[in-house]
């Protein structure tokens, strides 16, 4: 009989520095005062839901004005840095936002016993690489298989999550390190585009670690389904270029994926009145909203997804799972849920689960990490 596997528990955590008032006043500062693209931006960001986000960036939180943005010198004004240079810091900071969120994972002596690590990101590579940092910097064994899930975007942990479900399937004794790292606030433009600005008004920095294994406690990985859009290929896209990596993120989108969502919506949940739990990706206010109305749900059906953009915006690959982790906190066994994720291509990736049990982090342990935090949804 073929293993069911069950993510056993989640950490979550973000970069010290809450830089979403500093990448306000920077943005306005672009503009006239009597701009009438200024007041259309303030409108956009007083409706986008986003209280606070995190970077690994020292961005200064009251910026009006001086040479640069951030302590580091990386975006100073008229002069913003290379591709190259971000990736230095990716190299630097990325290793160390990785480990933080592994050692919330309480891993002692199960980290001998890791068999696989997974890892999804979009924001920066180099080879050797974070997989080898992982490795090298948390113990794991020498002998342990990686697989490197590079540039899917905000969908990026379903498919993680996928590949970790085929290998305890095909071998029900192994321990999966699933990782979801993004430093998205390494590729911010200078621009006077209203809609790329509004663009990284969505995006911020974040980690979740989460150990998948055939012990059957947690949240049981029952099944997957990719939704990809015809001809939407133009609607959203990630490119490398010389200054950094450039975001397409389309207006349409919303409407797009409510129009996908709606059509396959038997394939993808059967009913709705069957799904208790909503593990959404707040790709953005709209984009909730278009989920919502695609599966006539109810604006309490979502609340954990809009919590999660409240308190840190749109992390990429990371952000979904900081929504399950809030429902492994809070949900009784015996839930029926639905997650999904959009990325490039136009596509949502969907996932089935269920709860069979909770395995709560404990905030106190990740309270005595120096390099990153993980303040509780309940927290503020």
């Amino acid at each position: 009989m073929t293993a069911t596997a069950y993510i056993n528990r989640i950490a979550v955590a973000v970069p010290p520095h809450d830089v979403h008032r500093a990448f306000l006043h920077f943005a306005e500062s672009l503009f006239r005062r009597d701009s009438g693209t200024l007041t259309l931006f303030r409108r956009m960001a007083a409706r986008s839901g986003i209280e606070h986000r995190y970077s690994c960036l020292g961005l200064k939180p009251d910026w009006a004005g001086g040479p640069a943005l951030d302590e580091e010198g990386l975006y100073e004004r008229g002069k913003f840095a290379n591709t190259a240079a971000r990736m230095r810091v990716f190299e630097a900071r990325a290793p160390e936002l990785a480990v933080s969120t592994i050692e919330r994972l309480g891993l002692c002596e199960e980290r001998n016993r890791i068999t696989h690590v997974v890892i999804t990101s979009c924001t920066g590579f180099s080879a050797p690489g974070l997989d080898l940092d992982v490795v090298e910097r948390c113990g794991l064994p020498t002998s342990v298989e990686r697989t490197m899930i590079g540039f899917m975007g905000c969908s990026a942990a379903i498919n993680g999550l996928k590949v970790a479900r085929h290998i305890v399937r095909s071998e029900p004794a192994a321990r999966v390190l699933v990782l979801n790292l993004e430093l998205c606030t390494l590729h911010l433009q200078e621009t006077l585009n209203v809609g790329q600005l509004l663009c990284f008004l969505l995006f911020a920095d974040g980690c979740a670690a989460s150990i998948v294994t055939a012990e059957p406690k947690g949240i049981a990985l029952d099944s997957f389904r990719a939704v990809l859009v015809p001809d939407s290929r133009e609607l959203m896209a990630w490119n490398i270029r010389d200054l950094g990596f450039d975001m397409v993120l389309s207006g349409k989108v919303p409407r797009v994926i409510h129009d996908a969502l709606r059509a396959g919506a038997h394939q993808i949940i059967g009913s709705a009145s069957d799904i208790d739990l909503w593990a959404v990706h707040p790709g953005g206010h709209t984009v909730l909203e278009a989920v919502e109305r695609a599966f006539e749900l109810p604006p309490a059906a979502l609340a954990l997804s809009r919590e999660v953009l409240r308190r840190y915006g749109n992390m990429s690959s990371a952000t979904v799972m900081f929504v399950l982790d809030a429902m492994m906190r809070t949900a009784g066994p015996g839930a029926h849920g639905c997650a999904m994720a959009f990325g490039p291509g136009l596509i949502a990736e969907t996932m089935r689960f269920r709860t069979v049990g909770n395995a709560p982090l404990q905030a106190s342990k990740a309270s005595r990490q120096p390099a990153a935090h993980a303040p509780a949804l309940s927290d503020g």
